[in-house]
């Protein structure tokens, strides 16, 4: 059994760790808030843009575009995958079911293509080997309309030159306030079929007139939709990160007060012992010096 001194010195430790865990847990809440205003400021601006599209299928639903393409040949597609991880851990099996839905979906293709995000997402395919074709360099810690930009621009440049023939993103999608999952979605080629639900159905048929014409006016919507399905991603895997990271920080300190209980009754118990020998050793010490007296 451990000394008084010794668990004294553990019960130290785990509060200083429990300070730790206990601030990590506060920053995470505000960063949680903070990028949910970002997700709700966005949101009207993008949802605008889906909603001119469905317009325009559901007045020229036979339209052709390349955005709109699918190839037929399932064997020799070339597919890509944005994956979104976090720049630090701490926050549970938020990385792991990310990276764990990634390699399922990579062992299914022969030809793919892996665009990584976030610092975990890169040490992990460099230690399993996993070739990673583009790295941004941004920290997902800051997600910006800019670096959605960038990041869509990459992708979609890509997609019409013909190296890549479907794409999709891998992030964490929050599905409530306690509880995320790791969620895969194709960004390229749209799906018609998605517009359909959109707009309401009462909603007055308009004439449309699309100058110079349809497909030019889709082609400059897309690129803006597509930038703004990677941002809300970017945006709620942020919010998962921190969602996750709150309770990983919050059990954590859970845990702590539980040893620290546990320990607490210890130390009590060792100081007992240690007093009741103290005692038992100067009763021992009275009654020699008494034997020593008496003859």
């Amino acid at each position: 059994m451990a000394n008084a001194k010794e668990i004294k010195e553990r019960m130290n430790s785990i509060q200083d760790t429990m300070k730790i865990t206990n601030a990590m847990y506060m920053i995470s809440s505000s960063k949680l808030k903070k990028s949910k205003k970002m997700l709700e400021d966005t949101e009207p601006y993008f949802y605008t843009l889906q909603s001119t599209m469905a317009r325009i299928l559901r007045h020229i639903p036979d339209m052709g575009d390349i955005y709109f393409q699918t190839n037929e040949n399932k064997k020799d597609l070339k597919v890509g995958y944005i994956v979104v991880t976090a720049d630090k851990g701490m926050a549970g099996a938020y990385n792991h079911n990310v990276l764990k839905l990634a390699e399922k979906e990579l062992a299914k293709y022969k030809d793919t293509k892996l665009f990584v995000l976030g610092e975990q997402g890169r040490h992990y395919c460099e230690q399993h080997g996993m070739n990673i074709d583009e790295q941004f360099h941004y920290t997902v810690q800051n997600p910006t309309l800019h670096r959605a930009r960038k990041i869509g621009m990459t992708i979609i440049d890509s997609y019409l030159e013909h190296e890549l023939d479907e794409v999709y993103i891998i992030f964490t999608k929050q599905v409530n306030a306690v509880q995320t999952q790791a969620e895969m979605i194709q960004l390229l080629p749209l799906k018609k079929a998605d517009f359909k639900g959109i707009l309401p159905p009462d909603v007055t048929a308009k004439k449309l007139i699309l100058r110079p014409s349809p497909n030019e006016v889709m082609d400059k919507i897309v690129p803006n939709y597509v930038v703004g399905f990677i941002y809300g991603a970017l945006v709620e895997s942020y919010c998962s990160e921190q969602n996750a990271r709150m309770m990983a920080m919050e059990a954590a300190t859970k845990s702590a007060k539980d040893i620290l209980h546990d320990l607490d009754i210890l130390y009590n118990r060792v100081r007992q012992t240690a007093i009741t020998q103290e005692i038992t050793e100067v009763i021992a010490g009275a009654k020699a010096q008494k034997k020593k007296k008496s003859r």
